[in-house]
């Protein structure tokens, strides 16, 4: 690896965005250089810098932002290129790799024409030629089917498989460097395993410089050269990754690294009692998608039914937190559904030794026992209320006769998850990320639930803002003695959290084992390849 020169050179670079309130600063005197050949992992909270130093890099400010300092690119200085300039060096020089696939993707052109269209416009192929080499591009990042991947459009694409067609694009023209911007957060683990592999073998093909974004510490430990920790827009430490993180110096760096989810680090001991009326019970509970044969044939149409959960059986005792772990399309969340009444199922659900055979013995009592809590509180808080209206109307169907939802019970609730009580009157724009999941959960809590499902509520939080929240569902749990059902893809977080591990695949309920038999007792080849995706842990 030669380290002589950077390609990439940040020096003493600040940034301001233009707000109604003035000038906000988002990054100040950052200073850092990739090497060729080198991976520089960059660290920190949301809100710290990170995406707004890879929107700079590309040249992708708002308008109205102030910059000083420098940025370049192999020497040429981008801070100071033309707009024809950085057109011509976006995607053929420098390229990126977004978070998020499905919105990086253009849902209107098929994953062929948005590959194609690259290399005709920075290699100048021909548009038959481009096609030949965006298949090949698509096989090598490991697309079994590249002809018809090319064909599809972003819809037809599983999340890793639109994932590989990001980087096949970005590594297309052979660029210079490389940002990839958290590109497995939104994956389940042997999907984001399959993916850290993928770049590790084209970053050893490539040789190219990669800034390598993320808030989980133990992926960028697995796959980067050195680190830098960045922290209210300030690089505050960076340096190679077994010295920094073997002997961090700086108090955040400190903070970070010690709320990384440990396996051996558990946050709760308390086992609960076995009784003998279980909280829950699922009985063969199956969940069937799509039209009935009898229905298709009537209508002339496919028969598109398929399995999401396949007759699940388990049982939960009252104060249990039962993880349920698995990758996409497993079925964890269709479980959850079932289990809310927000889809149809088959079988029997038994809560408190209750009978529920369908949707319509879901009564309010039902419903006031069982809550949930979504993955994204953006798409599950109404955005058009206030939190003190959001809070009200679970308060008023299932809180305290004659009290409702008066101010005392909005503060009590805005306590419970540890947030002032002035933020009844704030909309959940005005919050930040964890912010939002903690009003979720308080929802969650208006009701006194006996269980409560959480479905993937950390998996797109910030590892401090993680620990936090799983520290708050700890202590309200011991407080209130509530059950959790803790639908996850992290293995290290679920086992410091739960009591006991269903893991799931294909719709089937593959193994359901104690978390402290996990790493030597677990039977089924399915538990073992998920153990062996997850990203080793830090050193203690």
């Amino acid at each position: 690896m030669d380290t002589t020169a950077p390609i990439l050179e940040v020096s003493g670079y600040s940034l301001d965005y233009a707000t109604p309130a003035g000038f906000t600063r988002a990054l100040d005197g950052v200073s850092l250089g990739i090497a060729k050949g080198e991976v520089l992992g960059l660290v920190g909270e949301s809100g710290s810098g990170k995406t707004s130093l890879a929107w700079a890099v590309m040249r992708y400010l708002p308008a109205g932002a102030k910059e000083s300092g420098r940025i370049s690119l192999a020497g040429k200085e981008l801070t100071a290129a033309s707009p024809a300039e950085i057109d011509a060096i976006r995607g053929r020089r420098i390229g990126m790799v977004f978070q998020d696939p499905g919105t990086s993707l253009n849902p209107t052109l098929t994953l062929g024409e948005q590959l194609a269209e690259v290399l005709v416009r920075h290699r100048g192929l021909s548009r038959k030629d481009a096609w030949a080499e965006g298949e090949a591009m698509l096989a090598r990042v490991g697309i079994q089917l590249p002809a018809a991947m090319m064909r599809r459009y972003p819809h037809e694409a599983s999340g890793g498989e639109k994932q590989r067609v990001v980087i096949a694009t970005a590594f297309a023209c052979q660029p210079e460097c490389i940002l990839f911007d958290e590109p497995t957060t939104a994956l389940d683990v042997i999907t984001a395993r399959q993916i850290l592999d993928l770049f590790a073998e084209l970053q050893d093909e490539t040789n190219v410089a990669s800034l390598y974004i993320s808030h989980d510490l133990a992926v960028v430990s697995s796959v980067c050269n050195r680190v830098a920790v960045i922290h209210r827009g300030r690089i505050v430490e960076q340096g190679p990754i077994a010295e920094v993180f073997a002997a961090p110096r700086d108090p955040y760096t400190r903070m970070l690294l010690a709320a990384v989810p440990r396996p051996d680090r558990r946050v709760i001991e308390t086992v609960p009692e076995p009784r003998a009326d279980a909280l829950l019970e699922v009985d063969k509970v199956s969940v069937i998608y799509g039209r009935k044969p009898f229905l298709a044939a009537l209508l002339g149409r496919v028969n598109t039914q398929f399995t999401g959960n396949r007759e699940i059986t388990l049982a939960m005792q009252p104060g249990e937190i039962l993880g349920i772990v698995g990758e996409s399309g497993s079925g964890k969340s269709t479980l959850a559904r079932a289990l809310t009444g927000l889809h149809p199922f088959e079988g029997q659900i038994r809560f408190g030794g209750r009978p529920i055979h369908g949707i319509a013995d879901m009564d309010r009592a039902y419903r006031r026992d069982v809550q949930i809590i979504f993955q994204n509180p953006d798409s599950s808080l109404n955005p058009r209320q206030r939190v003190r209206e959001i809070l009200s109307r679970p308060l008023e169907l299932y809180g305290e006769p004659g009290r409702g939802a008066d101010k005392a019970a909005i503060a009590g609730l805005l306590e419970q998850v540890r947030l002032p009580a002035d933020f009844a009157d704030r909309f959940p724009h005005q919050l930040s990320g964890g912010e939002k999941q903690r009003v979720a959960i308080a929802r969650a809590f208006a009701s006194n639930p006996r269980l409560v499902i959480c479905d993937e509520i950390t998996s797109s939080l910030d590892v401090s803002v993680q620990a936090a929240v799983v520290a708050l569902l700890v202590d309200l749990q011991q407080r209130h003695g509530t059950g959790y059902l803790f639908i996850t893809h992290d293995l290290n977080l679920v086992r410091q959290i739960a009591h006991r591990i269903a893991v799931m695949y294909r719709g089937d309920l593959v193994e359901l084992i104690d978390v402290g038999d996990l790493a030597a007792g677990a039977r089924h080849a399915y538990t073992r390849s998920l153990l062996a995706a997850v990203p080793a842990p830090l050193a203690a």
